[in-house]
């Protein structure tokens, strides 16, 4: 057996931190028997990109899914990245040999084709983009909610948010590992498993909203309430720390383990809100203000998140079904666009923001001629990089083509053009960005109100139980653990760009 602990989205100074204090004992005597490794990863380009890297064991430019939302050029418009083809996870690869495995909440997963076992996804708490709704066998999980209760809606709406908003998601995620460990070693006490892979995503989405509590609204608290906001990220911790103890102790001795995180977490710098009217500027030589009815393409949903309250959007989207919502807000994406004018636009974005031209002959109603491309891509590069922050510090950090961090020169249909990175120093809140040459463009809103993004600072602790680590190797790769997990299982690679961390002990 080959057992995966997902954390995800660490932040590697708290945790080691926490380490040192001995609150994460289980983790350190984990990395104590095995191997440390600092993986590389999409996630500081592509952070879609990323999960299904992992669970594929493919780079972002073979599988082409890089966003929850993503853009398609045929249709002109931004459609559900569940409606584009995905690469195969590594459960159904297993599973095509017969092997069995037991998969909890993989980030962003879909339903598997061929995976043997069981499988559960919106059990730790129900969330409309990341834990798409499925169980295998089908119907299974309607048996072990009436054992265990139902799970949970943990919301994440972008914009301002409120003390009430804040608790609620704070109380929820405390409670989603307990409910992991549950199943899990409900499970492990009743079959048997080749893989067990588990994604415990609390301490993820905890990450994102209480990183720096202090960048939160501070009127209407008292200091017990702010105390709760300033202690939630290390209590998710701890109760993921709890989680794996339970697990653990119920898998066999020889077992294979790795406790993983494809991400980090750090501040929030992203200014990706301020993009569509920047990238306006740059094309037009004038910001429109964003706060205005009509706007830069792209930028409708964050005039829509800036002039909704939270509250209202959150009961909006309680009361419409999961799959709507998402439609709807894909719709919502470009909507007032006016083609035949618009030469750049601002794909959804994340942590970087995207831009992708109206290129004629890719786009349904592109207008660029491809022969002037790299023109208009260099000028927009060129004009990004004049916005500063208030303080005069550059607002962006650097402008990349896509297509050198993909390192693939093969056309990429829905991928962005350009990548823009921002200055990692955080900007005061509801600030916006000038440019000597293209004036100031205004905040419209608090963007994601969320308090921390994603890093580069990917890792993993592998464990050799009954197999032997693989000689080191000078950069891993998050797509190594779905070469591993075959390897163990004695599974064909072919195919794989990752290379196994553990080897079968006879090998």
């Amino acid at each position: 057996m080959i057992v995966i602990l997902q954390l995800d989205a660490v932040n590697l100074p708290l945790f080691h931190r926490l380490g040192e204090q001995r609150r994460l004992s289980v983790t350190s005597a984990l990395r104590e028997r095995g191997r440390w490794y600092a993986l590389e990863s999409p996630v500081s380009s592509l952070e879609g990109a990323t999960f299904h890297s992992l669970y594929s064991g493919l780079q972002p430019h073979r599988h082409g899914l890089y966003f929850p939302f993503m853009w398609s050029a045929p249709d002109q418009r931004v459609k559900l990245e569940q409606e584009f083809p995905g690469p195969e996870p590594v459960w159904d690869r297993i599973g095509r040999a017969d092997r069995r495995s037991l998969i909890i909440d993989p980030h962003e997963g879909r339903r598997p084709q061929s995976m043997a076992g069981l499988g559960l996804s919106g059990w730790q708490f129900r969330h409309p983009v990341n834990l798409y709704a499925w169980s295998v066998p089908a119907g299974v999980e309607r048996q072990l909610r009436r054992r265990f209760g139902r799970p949970s809606l943990v919301e994440e709406v972008y914009g301002r948010p409120s003390w009430s908003y804040l608790t609620r998601m704070r109380d929820r995620l405390l409670a989603a590992p307990a409910r992991v460990a549950d199943v899990v070693t409900h499970a492990l006490g009743r079959e048997s498993f080749d893989l067990v892979w588990v994604t415990i995503l609390s301490g993820h989405v905890a990450g994102h909203w209480f990183f720096d509590p202090s960048r939160l609204p501070q009127t209407g608290i008292d200091r017990r309430q702010r105390d709760l906001l300033e202690t939630a990220l290390v209590e998710s911790y701890t109760a993921v720390e709890d989680a794996m103890a339970r697990i653990l102790s119920v898998i066999p001795p020889d077992a294979d383990v790795i406790v993983l995180s494809s991400s980090g977490m750090g501040p929030n710098a992203s200014r990706t809100h301020l993009l569509p009217a920047m990238l306006q500027a740059v094309l037009s030589g004038a910001p429109r203000d964003p706060r205005g009815s009509a706007g830069p393409p792209g930028g409708s949903l964050w005039r829509l998140r800036a002039m909704l309250p939270v509250g209202l959007r959150a009961w909006v989207a309680r009361v419409l079904p999961d799959r709507l919502t998402l439609e709807l807000t894909a719709r919502l994406e470009m909507r007032g666009v006016d083609w035949a004018r618009t030469r750049a636009f601002m794909p959804p974005s994340g942590d970087c923001g995207y831009v992708r031209l109206n290129l004629r002959g890719r786009e349904r109603d592109g207008i660029v001629d491809p022969a002037d491309a790299d023109a208009i891509l260099a000028e927009i590069e060129s004009g990004l990089t004049t916005f500063c922050d208030p303080d005069g510090r550059p607002a962006v950090e650097n402008v990349d083509r896509a297509s050198t961090i993909l390192g693939s020169d093969t056309p990429l249909p829905h991928f962005p053009d350009l990548i823009v990175r921002w200055n990692p120093d955080v900007p005061p809140p509801l600030s916006g960005v000038r440019s000597t040459r293209y004036g100031e463009v205004p905040s419209a809103g608090w963007g994601s109100g969320r308090t921390g993004e994603h890093t580069g600072d990917a890792w993993a602790v592998v464990v050799p139980g009954r197999s032997r680590l693989a000689p080191p190797r000078p950069t891993p790769h998050i797509v190594d653990i779905a070469a591993t997990v075959c390897a163990v299982l004695g599974v064909d690679t072919e195919g794989l760009d990752g290379e196994p961390l553990l080897l079968p002990a006879d090998r």
